[in-house]
């Protein structure tokens, strides 16, 4: 059997329609009273078999088919146009029935409002639309209340009062526009100072972006300040070595350093080297040719001191192959060294090389002489004869090997080597004082 429905218009929920006691007693699962209704969602073509089909089927369509409207604006008030339309409908068992209620329904309508409603709603929203009129007939009602005050105020007053109400208003007004002068300068003031709140943040932006850019910065340079740190403190510690070591070569005599003289019994030593040699020491050529090279180069050492540029020889040092040079127009090469053998000690050329040395060794003496402080050897040295002279004990040792014996040979070579120790000592003075 079909069956009629209809939805709210507003919460578009079907409607739940109840009895009226009208027909509270009919039985609306019987066949002939089904079929004096259309159903509503029945074709077009579809007409009723019972006597009041033809009223049944006008309001029908008057229902379904209505097209004007009334709506709940937010502030109550009621309209006739827009989306939210309403009819009041409940649910109905016939077509009296239907018919009954929406008259009912509309004519409440037109009492409350003196128009016309004509779309369906359900209970609830028929609820809260009577208390939106209640609502909107209460405003009404104060509303009428409080003109007829203002009536009766105004129709109390006398014609003096009247113009100085006039005159208050006036002078309201004046403060109104004022006040609306106002405004436009603040809302004017609101608009420069929004430009210039935008020209800030943005201002603001920029400076948080280079403050960000100069804190990364800051850290790159406070990590190569550490780094700096560290190479400065490196550098620091090796400059305090470096001074230390400065300070301790200065305390420190090169030639001493360079050249140890001493003695062993009858035979002085130069740097580990014996020069000279005794019947019951014997010592080799090697090594007496070893103690005249460091002898030589010893002598060239002090001559380089006290800038001087030897004379009639050249003292050339190559350790015991070491030899002088004759500075004449035939220059001859004069060996400070001898091979050994039984001519060693009658080799005229190295008795020649000795005796020139200490042509050499007395050109140094000279020299140091002349400075400050001067140079003094203990034993003086006769060039012309190559002889060593002690002055304690008044006697003379030749430099040469030639009808010499070894003894007063080596006591010679000794004599010359205490010379050089003496000479050390004054070139360590002269380096202490400069």
């Amino acid at each position: 059997m079909a069956s009629i429905r209809f939805i709210c218009h507003f919460c578009r929920r079907p409607l739940k329609l109840t009895p009226s006691p009208e027909t509270a007693g009919l039985d609306l699962s019987q066949e002939p009273a089904a079929s004096n209704f259309p159903s509503a969602q029945g074709d077009p073509g579809d007409t009723p078999e019972g006597g009041s089909a033809s009223s049944v089927e006008t309001d029908l369509e008057e229902l379904q088919g209505s097209a004007s409207s009334w709506a709940i604006p937010g502030d109550g008030e009621l309209s006739g146009d827009g989306p939210n339309s309403f009819t009041l409908l409940g649910k109905l068992a016939s077509g009296r029935t239907l018919s009954s209620i929406q008259r009912a329904m509309t004519g409440l309508c037109d009492i409350l409002s003196g128009e016309e409603l004509h779309h369906p709603l359900c209970e609830d929203c028929t609820n809260g639309l009577l208390e939106q009129l209640d609502s909107q007939l209460s405003i009404s009602e104060s509303d009428s209340q409080t003109y007829q005050r203002c009536l009766e105020t105004r129709d109390g007053l006398g014609e003096d009062a009247r113009e100085t109400l006039q005159r208050e208003l006036k002078v309201l007004e004046l403060e109104e526009a004022r006040l609306v002068r106002e405004l436009e300068e603040v809302e004017e003031n609101r608009d420069r100072a929004a430009v210039a709140l935008q020209a800030a943040r943005a201002e603001t932006e920029t400076l948080e972006q280079q403050e960000r850019q100069c804190h990364g910065d800051l850290g790159e340079l406070q990590w190569r300040q550490l780094e700096l740190q560290d190479e400065l403190w490196s550098v620091e510690h090796r400059l305090r070595s470096a001074q230390t070591q400065l300070a301790w070569l200065k305390k420190t005599n090169a030639f001493k350093a360079a050249f140890e003289i001493g003695c062993d019994g009858p035979i002085a030593i130069i740097n580990s080297f014996r020069l000279g040699c005794t019947p019951t020491v014997p010592v080799s050529w090697g090594e007496i040719n070893s103690a005249w090279g460091q002898a030589a180069l010893l002598l060239v050492g002090l001559a380089h001191t006290v800038g001087l540029q030897f004379q009639r020889y050249q003292l050339i040092p190559r350790g015991d192959h070491s030899y002088l040079q004759s500075l004449t127009e035939d220059p001859v090469d004069l060996p400070l060294f001898c091979t050994g053998g039984k001519s060693s000690l009658v080799d005229s050329k190295f008795d020649q090389a000795m005796a020139a040395f200490l042509d050499c060794m007395q050109q140094f003496n000279e020299e140091a002489k002349k400075g400050e402080p001067s140079l003094f050897m203990p034993y003086r040295i006769h060039v012309a004869q190559g002889l060593m002279e002690d002055p304690g004990s008044r006697e003379f040792h030749s430099i040469r090997t030639h009808l010499n014996r070894e003894e007063r040979w080596t006591k010679a070579l000794k004599l010359m080597l205490t010379n050089f120790k003496w000479s050390l000592d004054w070139v360590s003075l002269r380096y202490h004082h400069n």
